[in-house]
């Protein structure tokens, strides 16, 4: 199929291809407010609880790389309708998932789908649309609704989880996926890369390194930090991530060129990106447990109250745009980690008769504002020295080390607080949170440069020309 040559048309696939990102990126935190219910109608430990979350997160980022080079060879629109069809059927299961370990597992495949959907709906909307103000309005509009869509997924967990119960939050999917399947094949437009090859040795050896990684750090807490097994586990991470470089070196089409990571500022902004995600994700999980566990509050009224969050964070990322070109993305990227680390010390004032005005909100608007700010610099540090033909890869390479941090996040944080008797696990998750944005605050200090930012449309739709 050509590109759709109509306004109209090229809109409808826009709001198509927008609607899958929504989709995919809600469903990466959408259910840390049902995981207290999934914990006690499914019977989960703790430790299982956060592999509900992890598991998405870990095969979303880590072969999203691996999707985008699929839809190059075998096309973005068929690609994205494979994948949206796994999508359906996987959140089916999900819902419909009588053990947590069942659970546990369609939502590794609900992120291998995910990872299909992403890379290849972005492929689509960069055929649809020629180079220049069009496409840049286009990619504008498509990272807007990412954001919106992880800043909001508390909100929707929340109302759907109080309302219904947790195993909507899978089925609501499935109306949306069906109506990206009926109207895809008339609207959405072939696309077809530059055929370089698979990888996928290299994209299963980093999923395995990061997922041997989290498990280590969840299952320290019970068998000791220096036992044999944690031991053993963080050696075969090592690894495993020694058999990754080997392979991409030796790769004739390696999923990630280690000459990308000569650059100080595209190591230091995916850092940035992993840490943000850690924070937030973090942060998520441990202020869902105070707020239900602590505070009496419903998933429904936690997901209202929550909504100081996202407004921070929509503040943050305007101001952000508009500071970054005359400020220069290093010190946005640390006023945007100082913010977070200080919502995260704000937040861990909490205590059993807190209020939300005296004890939530504040720390959580400080928080919104800090992780919009720093999820504009990450990306626009990363990919402001990458030449064109990289520039792609570079983006998905953001993408994937937020999904990863975010696994990473909640790992050690709800491994964190699980040690503790619960006033004080809430109160040491917060903690880690702010040491993760002090880590973030020298990575920015450190890595990146003082370079002042191009124009910020213009090196997003740079960078998402060949993802």
């Amino acid at each position: 199929m050509s590109p759709p040559d109509r306004p109209t048309r090229r809109g409808a696939a826009l709001t198509l291809l927008c609607t899958a990102n929504f989709m995919v990126i809600l469903d990466s935190q959408i259910v840390i407010l049902a995981l207290p219910s999934i914990e006690q109608d499914l019977s989960l430990t703790p430790v299982g609880t956060q592999w509900v979350l992890s598991a998405y997160l870990l095969s979303f980022g880590g072969l999203l790389l691996l999707g985008g080079r699929v839809a190059d060879l075998l096309g973005g629109r068929r690609v994205f309708l494979i994948g949206t069809t796994l999508f359906l059927l996987t959140s089916l299961a999900c819902g419909f998932a009588p053990t947590g370990g069942l659970l546990i597992a369609a939502r590794v495949l609900q992120g291998v789908s995910a990872a299909m959907m992403a890379p290849s709906a972005l492929a689509i909307l960069m055929t649809t649309f020629p180079e220049g103000a069009g496409r840049t309005r286009a990619l504008a509009v498509w990272s807007g609704v990412g954001g919106f869509g992880g800043t909001t997924a508390l909100l929707v967990g929340g109302g759907v989880t109080g309302w219904l119960g947790w195993a909507w939050i899978f089925f609501l999917n499935v109306p949306v996926a069906g109506l990206l399947l009926t109207l895809g094949p008339g609207v959405l437009a072939e696309s077809r890369g530059s055929g370089r090859g698979y990888d996928p040795a290299g994209a299963l050896t980093i999923t395995a390194a990061l997922a041997l990684a989290v498990y280590a750090v969840v299952q320290a807490p019970e068998a000791g930090w220096t036992s044999l097994r944690t031991l053993g586990l963080l050696a075969g991470t090592a690894v495993l991530l020694a058999v990754f470089v080997a392979i991409e070196r030796r790769s004739a089409a390696p999923l990630i060129p280690l000459r990308l990571f000569r650059s100080r500022a595209l190591t230091g902004g995916n850092l940035v990106m992993l840490l943000a995600a850690m924070c937030a994700f973090g942060l998520s999980f441990t202020v869902s447990v105070y707020a239900q566990e602590v505070l009496g509050y419903s998933p429904l009224l936690f997901g209202v109250s929550t909504a100081v969050l996202p407004l921070g964070a929509v503040v943050g990322a305007y101001a952000a745009q508009a500071l970054i070109t005359p400020w220069g993305y290093r010190i946005v990227a640390v006023t945007g980690m100082v913010l977070l680390g200080s919502g995260a010390l704000l937040l861990s004032q909490a205590s059993p008769g807190g209020t939300f005005f005296g004890e939530l909100f504040p720390g959580l608007l400080v928080f919104g504002l800090g992780l919009g700010g720093s999820a504009v610099a990450g990306p626009v540090a990363a990919l402001s020295g990458v030449r064109t033909e990289d520039s792609g890869l570079a983006s998905g390479v953001t993408t994937a080390a937020f999904q990863v941090g975010g696994a990473l996040g909640v790992a050690i944080v709800s491994t964190v607080a699980a040690s503790r008797p619960l006033l004080d696990g809430i109160s040491a998750g917060f903690t880690v949170v702010g040491g993760f944005a002090v880590l973030g605050l020298a990575v920015a200090t450190i890595l990146l440069g003082r370079e002042r930012a191009v124009d910020f449309p213009r090196t997003a739709a740079r960078s998402n020309a060949d993802h």
